[in-house]
Formats: structure tokens, C-alpha cells, sequence
């Protein structure tokens, strides 16, 4: 142990601060795969129509998250002998992958809240494609394969077609929406609203822990920087 004083708090400051970025990383890898096996969104993507398959844009979202906290507890993991090691070299190593963690999750949230309708609205749109035929009067062959459709989002959101619904759908209502009764389906909450609200909430809780993990990412680079000159201009380090 080559290090004394201030620097040798630096040190367990860092070790305790990767520490927790290594328990992020572990949140991050749990929430993302209960996000990909999450009731509601898998019932909803699973569904094909027309040979077209739902929007997958939000799983690439997810397996974008898992890889993120499998690398995070992995490089918190580096940081963490790096620092109890006192070694330069690991340190260095846990400060570029550190930096690169950081640029990857700012890209990734500009790039999400650029993009932060663009999930539900895919949906909504595969949704009205199927809800066309649904309504259709003229018999249409894919009828039978829209009802179903519908039938899977209005189990899994509880809602009843798309608020600003015609007097030909109100007429359907009861076979589109069999679990519920006409005062049921004036009082139900349209599907446009229920998908806009379910990837909101899932996105508004990645948004909140990617600014926490880079409140701590911030912190452990200056930590990292300090802790490597400390080692630098120590006695015993030539």
C-alpha cells in the first residue's frame, strides 16, 4: 500500500463508488430483462398480422440495456480491484472504458429523447391497421385475424378502440370488445391513450436510471484521476 492520507480515501471512495456503480449495473441487467419479459409489451409484440410482425423497436431498446449493465458490472468489477490494487495500469483501463460507457449512454439518451414517440406511435399504427379491417363491413378475408388483433390489446391495456371512434365501430363494439358492456365501453379509456402511457412509464424509468448512472460515472472519474496521480507522485513509485 503505496498510498497515505487523503489519497488513500480517494481510494476507498472509489471502491465504494464502484462498488455501487457494480450494483447498478446489476439493477440496470434486472430491470432490462423484466422489461423484455414484462406481460403487457411481450403480449403486444408477439402479434403478427398480415405477415407483418409488430414493432420491435423497443426491444432493441432493451437488449441495448442488457448489454449495458452486463458491461457496467463487468467494468465496475475492474474498478473496483483496480482501486483496492492501487495499480495504474488497471485504473487507467477502468477510466477509458469508463469514458466510453459515458459517451455510448449521453448518444443513447439524446438519441432516445429523440426518439421517444416513435415506439408508441409504430404501435398505434399497427394497431389502426388491424382496427381498418376490423370494422370493415365488406367481409374482408383478414376480418377474422384483426378481431384477434384488437382482442390482444384491449386484454392486455383494458381498453376499447381508439377514441375518436365512429358509430359503425360502436355497432361492433360488443364482438371487438366482448368483455366489456356499451356503459363499460363509453367509460374505457381509448388504446391510443394506454400505449402512449405504457412506453411512457417504462421510458421515463430508463431515462431515470441512465441520469443516476451518470451522476455516479462522473464522480468515478474524477475519483479514478485523482487516485492515479496520488499513486504517481507517491514515495514508493518510481
Amino acid at each position: 500500500m503505496v498510498v497515505a492520507g487523503c489519497t488513500r480515501c480517494i481510494k476507498y471512495m472509489l471502491f465504494f463508488f464502484n462498488f455501487i456503480f457494480w450494483l447498478a449495473g446489476g439493477v440496470i441487467l434486472g430491470v432490462a430483462l423484466w422489461l423484455r419479459h414484462d406481460n403487457q409489451t411481450s403480449n403486444l409484440l408477439i402479434l403478427q398480422f398480415e405477415g407483418q410482425q409488430a414493432p420491435s423497436t423497443f426491444y432493441i431498446s432493451v437488449y441495448i440495456l442488457i448489454a449495458v449493465g452486463a458491461v457496467m458490472m463487468l467494468v465496475g468489477f475492474l474498478g473496483c480491484y483496480g482501486a483496492i490494487q492501487e495499480s495504474q495500469c488497471l485504473l487507467g483501463t477502468f477510466f477509458f472504458f469508463l469514458v466510453i460507457l459515458f459517451a455510448c449512454e449521453v448518444a443513447a439518451v439524446i438519441w432516445g429523447f429523440m426518439n421517444r414517440d416513435t415506439i408508441s406511435k409504430e404501435l398505434i399504427n399497427f394497431y389502426d391497421s388491424a382496427y381498418i379491417k376490423a370494422v370493415d363491413v365488406s367481409g374482408s378475408p383478414s376480418k377474422d385475424a384483426a378481431i384477434k388483433v384488437l382482442d390482444a390489446f384491449h386484454t392486455t391495456l383494458d381498453c376499447c378502440g381508439k377514441g375518436d371512434d365512429t358509430a359503425l365501430f360502436r355497432q361492433v363494439a360488443t364482438t371487438l370488445c366482448p368483455r366489456k358492456s356499451l356503459d363499460d365501453f363509453l367509460k374505457s379509456q381509448s388504446c391510443h391513450d394506454k400505449l402512449i402511457e405504457l412506453f411512457s412509464e417504462k421510458l421515463h424509468l430508463i431515462g431515470l436510471a441512465a441520469l443516476v448512472v451518470a451522476v455516479i460515472m462522473v464522480f468515478e472519474m474524477i475519483f479514478t484521476m485523482v487516485l492515479c496521480c496520488g499513486i504517481r507522485n507517491s514515495p514508493g513509485v518510481y
